[in-house]
C-alpha cells in the first residue's frame, strides 16, 4: 500500500520500473514495426497479384478480406474494378451528357446530395465539396437514365458518395453501373419485396448463433427495420469514420452479395449484453439497435462475419428467410418499411403484456420471484458459439471459403435472388 503514495520522480529511480519503462517503449516500436512490415508485405503481394497476366482476382479478394484490408485509396483505384470485373481500359474517356431537366429522379437525388454534407471530408473548401456534390448527382443521374429498369432509392447516393471519393467520376460510374445492375439490384426494385427478404436471412443468423438474443428480439417484436439502412447504404450512412466506410467496401466487394446482411447479424451479436439488458419492448430495442456504435472492432467482426457465412451459408438459410417473407411480423410490413416508425403499436403493447401477465400467473412462485427470462437450448447455444469461435480468427479458411463461394457466384450474380 506504501509503495503507492510514493511520489513519481522516487518511482522513476527504481531501476525495476526504469527497466519496465524500456521494455514497454521497446515492446510497443517493435509492434509498431511488426504492423509496418506486415503492411509492406501486403502491399507487395497486391502489386504482384495485379502484375500477373491474367491477374490474380482470387489473391486480390483475399487481401481485400483479410486484416487491414486495401490499405491506401490508390490501391482501391486498381483493385476495385478487378473486383467487380470491369475492364478500365474499356471506360470512355468522356462520360455520357445528364439530362436534368424533366428527370423523374433528379429532385429526390438533389435533396438527397445536398443533406449529405457530414459524407464530405471535415474541413474540404465549400466549393470543392459543392463541385464533388455536383459529379454525385451526374453518375447517380447518369446510372439510372442508363439503365430504365433500376429504380432510385433514398440511401443510393450514400454508396455512390464512396466510391466518387475513393476513385473519381470517370471510374465511379463505370463502377457503380456495375454495382448496381449486381449487388445493389434487388434494392432498386420497384416495390421493396426483395430488399425485405435480404433483411429476412438476418434473424435465421441471429438464432443459429445465440438463442437468447434471438429469442429475446422475437419477444420484443423489433422486426428487423434496424438494419434497413445499413444494408441499403452499405453501413455508409450510419458510420462516421470514412476509414471504416472503405474497408467495409473492401471486405463486401470481395464477398457475396449478402455478406453485408452476415456483418449485420456479428454487430448484433457483438452488442448481446447491451441488447439484453435493454427493456423488451419494441421501440426501446430498435431505438438501441438502430443507433450503431461508432468504436466497433472491425476487423474482428469481419473475420467473425467471414467465419458466418463459412458456417452457416446463404443456401441453408434460404428456407427460413422465405418462411418469415410468407408470414411477415408486424415491424417487417411495408407500413413499417415506409415510415421506419419506433413508435409502438398500443395493440401490440397490449398484447404482449397480456401474454406476459398469462406466462406470470402459470410460474411457480420461486420463478415468478426470481423473474428471469428461459433460456432456450444454452448446450446447443455454447456449442455453436465455441465452433464459430474455433473456426478461424486470422481469417484463413474463412477468406479461402469466402473467395470460393464468391468466384462461384460472379457469372450468375443476376439470377442471385428469384
Amino acid at each position: 500500500g506504501v509503495g503507492l503514495l510514493l511520489p513519481y520522480p522516487m518511482e522513476a529511480k527504481n531501476p525495476a520500473l526504469n527497466s519496465c519503462r524500456v521494455n514497454g517503449g521497446t515492446l510497443m516500436l517493435s509492434s509498431q514495426q511488426d504492423a509496418e512490415s506486415r503492411r509492406k508485405r501486403k502491399m507487395a503481394e497486391i502489386t504482384q497479384a495485379l502484375s500477373m497476366t491474367p491477374v490474380d482476382v482470387a489473391a486480390l479478394r483475399r487481401m481485400a478480406i483479410s486484416e487491414g484490408g486495401l490499405l491506401t485509396d490508390e490501391i482501391r483505384c486498381k483493385v476495385w474494378p478487378r473486383l467487380l470485373n470491369v475492364p478500365v481500359d474499356s471506360i470512355p474517356e468522356n462520360l455520357d451528357e445528364v439530362q436534368r431537366e424533366n428527370n423523374k429522379d433528379y429532385n429526390q437525388v438533389l435533396l438527397d446530395v445536398q443533406r449529405s454534407l457530414r459524407r464530405f471530408p471535415p474541413g474540404m473548401p465549400d466549393e470543392q465539396r459543392e463541385g464533388l456534390q455536383e459529379e454525385l448527382i451526374d453518375i447517380i443521374l447518369r446510372v439510372l437514365q442508363k439503365n430504365p429498369q433500376l429504380h432510385y432509392y433514398q440511401g443510393y447516393h450514400d454508396i455512390v458518395v464512396t466510391f466518387l471519393l475513393v476513385l473519381g467520376e470517370r471510374l465511379a460510374t463505370a463502377l457503380v453501373e456495375k454495382l448496381s445492375t449486381h449487388h445493389l439490384r434487388d434494392f432498386m426494385d420497384p416495390t421493396m419485396d426483395n430488399t425485405k427478404h435480404i433483411l429476412n436471412y438476418l434473424m435465421p443468423i441471429i438464432e443459429r448463433v445465440n438463442t437468447e438474443v434471438y429469442d429475446f428480439m422475437q419477444q420484443a417484436e423489433v422486426g428487423t427495420i434496424f438494419a434497413l439502412s445499413w444494408l441499403i447504404t452499405w453501413f455508409g450512412h450510419v458510420l462516421s469514420d470514412f476509414r471504416h466506410v472503405v474497408r467495409l467496401y473492401d471486405f463486401f466487394l470481395a464477398c457475396h452479395p449478402l455478406m453485408p446482411i452476415y456483418f449485420a447479424a456479428v454487430i448484433v451479436l457483438y452488442r448481446e449484453e447491451e441488447v439484453l439488458d435493454c427493456e423488451c419492448d419494441m421501440a426501446m430495442l430498435h431505438h438501441l439497435l438502430s443507433q450503431i456504435p461508432q468504436d466497433l472492432p472491425y476487423e474482428t467482426l469481419i473475420s467473425r462475419a467471414g467465419d458466418l457465412f463459412v458456417q452457416f451459408p446463404p443456401s441453408e438459410l434460404a428456407k427460413e428467410a422465405a418462411q418469415q417473407r410468407s408470414q411477415q411480423t408486424a415491424a417487417s410490413t411495408f407500413k413499417d418499411f415506409e415510415l421506419a416508425s419506433a413508435q409502438q403499436r398500443p395493440d401490440a403493447v397490449l398484447r404482449r403484456r397480456r401474454k406476459e401477465q398469462e406466462q406470470q400467473q402459470k410460474k411457480t412462485p420461486v420463478e415468478a420471484q426470481s423473474g428471469t427470462m428461459a433460456v432456450v437450448q444454452p448446450t446447443a447455444r455454447r456449442f455453436v458459439r465455441l465452433a464459430v469461435m474455433g473456426l478461424t480468427v486470422a481469417l484463413g479458411a474463412a477468406a479461402l471459403a469466402v473467395v470460393n463461394s464468391a468466384l462461384e457466384w460472379a457469372p450468375k450474380l443476376d439470377l442471385l435472388f428469384p
